[in-house]
């Protein structure tokens, strides 16, 4: 799976930060870094919101290299 590199990749290509995204997703800024780090995976709402900012479907999000 490639989620945690895409989302960061995807984050610093539309240049926001860690605290935008959590606000976009109603999470803590800690949860991101997890998200990115591999720590942790998101909810299927998150993945929805996240596949609809970043103009990607989630299948592009968990399973193809963005970058």
């Amino acid at each position: 799976m490639f989620f945690a590199k895409n989302l960061k990749y995807l984050r610093k290509t539309k240049k926001i930060n860690q605290d935008e995204i959590s606000t976009l997703l109603g999470k803590t800024r800690s949860a991101i870094s997890s998200y990115e780090n591999g720590k942790a995976e998101p909810t299927t709402g998150a993945l929805l919101k996240l596949a609809n900012f970043f103009e990607v479907s989630i299948d592009e999000l968990l399973l193809e290299d963005l970058s």
